[in-house]
């Protein structure tokens, strides 16, 4: 039995919603807390809805708390990436733009593409997760006060108040660390995952934490491409009849922070994990023309599906049964 869809639109505040009874779409905002969400389920039984198949975008934190609530209440809930709403958007040549109208354009996509449902994460994985972006933006701050620093500041008193920051906040990035991991300790089921992440030549242990905590649930995807696509480490070609032969670039669709996280392990991996080095070996052999980025890009692909691979099949990795990981 297919669902009514129920498209909502989410901002910090408020949140706008589009259902179809019968043949008319009926819209209501509603508050983004608890009462908002109350609200909701008492106009759905007005309507006599019993079960939804809910659908918004992945915007930070403002969607979880209601996706949360419809799950628990027993509706199908989806969180799509936005390009992808963008994208259906633009092919009904949307023209105007506000909450209501953007409402009504995630129903649709939901009721035409049914989206798979979304599985929301453990305590645990959300702690993690909070845990290692926090220690990301800590990271991020440094590099900001010591890029401030190089610059050049004529105050002596700027500069030690900078300097000052810069120690401050080295020492926060080295508490984090330990939190990360300790929180990764207690918890057996992160704490095998990350073994088995470390097994991999170029990933340590905190790239695994990072890994973990940005994509806890990798191993859940159908396939090792499916993981890929969802970093925006694919491959996107760009070819058309005899004149258009633009050369492949990444995608970047998809989980920034995980190309983010990939991007040096990779490097380290073409060096030191024989898989990674061989395969970036062949493909320059194939062609060599292709820019360093590009075996840089696809280094961080096979390293990504050694990864899905290990954590899939609860392995540790081997070089010479490789083949099968990654499927």
């Amino acid at each position: 039995m297919t669902l009514p869809s129920l498209g909502i639109d989410i901002s910090k505040e408020t949140f706008d919603v589009e259902l179809k009874v019968g043949d008319k779409p009926r819209h209501k905002r509603f508050s983004n807390q608890i009462t908002g969400f109350e609200a909701l389920s008492a106009w759905l039984s007005k309507y006599g809805v019993l079960q939804i198949h809910a659908c918004l975008e992945a915007t930070g934190t403002y969607g979880e708390a209601v996706a949360l609530y419809l799950r628990n209440q027993g509706h199908f809930v989806s969180i799509v990436n936005p390009a992808q709403i963008a994208y259906f958007a633009k092919s009904e040549l949307q023209r105007n733009k506000d909450d209501r109208v953007d409402a009504g354009v995630i129903r649709r996509f939901c009721e035409q593409r049914m989206p798979p449902e979304w599985k929301p994460l453990t305590a645990a994985e959300r702690e993690l997760q909070g845990l290692t972006r926090h220690l990301e933006n800590l990271k991020v701050t440094k590099q900001q006060e010591e890029n401030r620093l190089e610059s050049g500041v004529s105050s002596e008193t700027v500069s030690n108040s900078i300097k000052d920051m810069i120690g401050f906040l080295g020492g926060k990035i080295e508490q984090m660390q330990k939190k990360v991991q300790e929180h990764i300790e207690q918890h057996p089921e992160l704490k095998e995952k990350q073994t088995l992440l470390i097994s991999i030549p170029g990933i340590g242990k905190l790239t695994a934490a990072m890994i973990l905590g940005e994509m806890p649930q990798l191993d859940n995807l159908r396939s090792a491409r499916k993981a890929a696509a969802q970093c925006g480490i694919t491959p996107a070609h760009r070819r058309s009849g005899k004149s258009v032969r633009g050369r492949p670039r990444l995608s970047k669709i998809g989980n920034a922070r995980m190309r983010k996280i990939l991007y040096m392990p990779a490097l380290a991996a073409m060096r030191f994990n024989p898989v990674v080095r061989d395969f970036c070996r062949r493909l320059l052999e194939n062609d060599q023309h292709k820019s360093k980025l590009a075996i840089v890009g696809a280094a961080m692909r096979k390293l990504l599906h050694i990864a899905f691979g290990v954590l899939k099949h609860r392995q540790l990795f081997n070089s010479n049964h490789q083949p099968n990981f990654a499927r």
